[in-house]
C-alpha cells in the first residue's frame, strides 16, 4: 500500500502536471457510462459539505443535470452543512463505523482519502476511471493522489487554490495600494495602510478551518514550495525558526482582522470584503461566486492575488473527489453519479458555478471566465503546494489536531504553544 508520504510526494510535484483545460472551444465530451439508459434507478445518496454559497450553487448545478441524465435515479441530498467539512466529516465517520455508508461521499484528494482506505470504507473505481478517460484526460500527477496500491480511489471533480486573497478594490484605492504584495511582511504592511486609511476591519476571516488555511498560506509563502513540502515528511522541521516567524506573522495578521467563534463559515467573512466592509479576505477560489452573486466583476471591484514569496508563485492545492464506500446501498446508482461527476459535462457544469477549473484536460478554458482561465495558467506554470485545511497535506487526524491546536491560539496567541501543538503532532502523524 502507498503511504499518505507517497501521497505527500505527488501533492508536491503537481507543478510538473499537464494543465487542466485545453484552450480550444470544441463541446466536451459526455461523461461515460456504463449504466443502462436513464441510470441504475432507485435512491441514490450522495454525502457532501456543499450546503452554502457557491458549493451549493455547484452542486445544485450537477444535481440538475443527473436529473436529466440518470431519470430512473431519485438524487438523495445528504449535504451536511460546516465549512470545510469539519461538521459533515464528523457525520460521515459515525455512518461510516455504524457500517450505514451513504451511496457516494465527497473527500479531499490527498493524505485525507488514505484514511478511508486504511480502514477498508472504499472501494477502488478503477473501471469508471478507465471508461472515463483515466490519464488521457486527467493529469497523472492528480491521478497519483487517488491512486493507492494500484488502484484508483476516488473520482476527481475539481481543482481549487487555497491560498487566494480577495480583496475590494475601493478600499486598497484608497489606501494608496496600488500593486499586490511580493511578501508576508509586504503585505502586512499594506494592512496597516488600509487600517491607518480608516477601515475598521482590513481583513475578514472566519471560524477555524478558515484561520488554518490562512496560516498554511502564510506559511508556505515564508518558507518557499520546497520547505514547506517537507514540514509534511517524516524528516519535516516545525521547530525551525521559519515556522516560529510565520507564528509571529500570522498573530500580527490576525491583529487586522474580525472578532470569530470557531463555528463561523466562509461566506460571511468572503461577503464583508465584497461590501467594502473589508478590505482582504483570504479564501480558496469558491469565494469567486460570492463576488459574482453581489454583480461585483473580477478585476473591477474587486480583485484577487496569491499570497507569496521568496520570489515563488505559489498554488495552494486542493481536489475534491468522490468516492464509492464499501456497502453501498445502490452501488449502481453511485457509480452513474461518479460518471457524471468525473466527465466533462458534469465537469463544466460544476465548476462554472463553484469557481474552481476541471480536472479533465478536455473542457475547454474558453467556456470559463478571466478569473478561472488564469487560475489554469497557474496551475499549469506555478509552484504546487498541498493544502492542510482542505486533506491534501496531512491526514484528516493531523488535520484535527491542527486545528484544535489554531483554535487555542485564537484565544492565547501563545505562538510557542503552537508551535509545540505542531511539532507534536507532526510526531505523531508523519509517514
Amino acid at each position: 500500500m502507498i503511504t499518505r508520504r507517497s501521497l505527500l510526494v505527488g501533492a508536491a510535484v503537481l507543478a510538473t502536471a499537464a494543465g487542466c483545460s485545453n484552450g480550444g472551444g470544441a463541446a466536451p465530451s459526455s461523461a461515460a457510462s456504463s449504466a443502462a439508459a436513464g441510470g441504475a434507478g432507485g435512491d441514490v445518496g450522495v454525502f457532501t459539505w456543499w450546503a452554502d454559497g457557491s458549493e451549493k450553487e455547484g452542486l445544485d448545478a450537477l444535481i440538475a443535470l443527473f436529473k436529466t441524465k440518470y431519470p430512473k435515479n431519485t438524487f438523495v441530498n445528504l449535504a451536511v452543512a460546516g465549512g470545510s467539512g469539519s461538521n459533515a466529516k464528523a457525520k460521515l465517520a459515525s455512518d461510516l463505523a455504524n457500517k450505514n455508508p451513504p451511496d457516494s461521499f465527497q473527500g479531499h484528494a490527498g493524505a485525507e482519502l488514505t484514511d478511508y482506505i486504511d480502514n477498508e470504507q472504499i472501494e477502488p473505481v478503477d473501471d469508471i476511471m478507465k471508461a472515463l478517460g483515466g490519464a488521457s484526460v486527467f493529469p497523472q500527477t492528480l491521478l497519483d493522489l487517488i491512486t493507492v496500491g494500484g488502484h484508483v480511489y476516488g473520482v476527481p471533480c475539481d481543482i481549487h487554490r487555497a491560498n487566494m486573497v480577495w480583496t475590494n478594490s475601493g478600499l486598497l484605492s484608497k489606501a494608496g495600494i496600488t500593486a499586490p504584495p511580493a511578501t508576508v511582511a509586504a503585505w502586512i504592511a499594506d494592512l496597516q495602510k488600509v487600517k491607518a486609511s480608516g477601515v475598521a476591519t482590513p481583513l475578514s476571516i472566519g471560524g477555524t478551518w478558515t484561520q488554518t488555511e490562512l496560516f498554511e498560506s502564510v506559511l508556505a509563502a515564508n518558507l518557499g514550495s520546497s520547505a514547506y513540502t517537507q514540514l509534511f515528511s517524516k524528516g519535516g522541521k516545525w521547530d525551525a525558526a521559519g515556522v516560529k516567524q510565520s507564528i509571529t506573522d500570522y498573530a500580527t495578521i490576525l491583529g487586522y482582522a474580525n472578532t470569530v467563534s470557531d463555528g463561523d463559515d466562509w461566506p460571511a467573512a468572503t461577503v464583508m470584503a465584497a461590501d467594502g466592509k473589508a478590505a482582504y479576505n483570504l479564501m480558496g477560489d469558491w469565494a469567486l461566486a460570492e463576488f459574482t452573486s453581489k454583480g461585483l466583476t473580477w478585476g473591477k471591484e474587486y480583485s484577487s492575488f496569491p499570497l507569496t514569496g521568496n520570489g515563488e508563485q505559489l498554488f495552494g492545492f486542493l481536489a475534491d473527489a468522490f468516492t464509492l464506500p464499501v456497502g453501498a446501498k445502490n452501488a449502481g446508482g453511485a457509480k452513474d453519479w461518479l460518471n457524471l461527476v468525473g466527465g466533462a459535462e458534469g465537469q463544466l457544469a460544476f465548476n462554472l458555478k463553484k469557481g474552481s477549473i476541471p480536472p479533465r484536460t478536455d473542457v475547454p478554458s474558453s467556456s470559463f471566465g478571466e478569473y478561472q482561465q488564469k487560475t489554469m495558467t497557474s496551475f499549469k506554470n506555478d509552484k504546487i503546494v498541498p493544502s492542510i485545511a482542505h486533506g491534501a497535506a496531512v491526514s484528516l487526524a493531523w488535520s484535527s489536531e491542527i486545528n484544535t491546536a489554531m483554535s487555542a491560539f485564537y484565544q492565547s496567541r501563545n505562538a510557542d504553544a503552537l508551535q509545540s501543538a505542531l511539532v507534536a503532532a507532526h510526531a505523531k502523524y508523519a509517514a
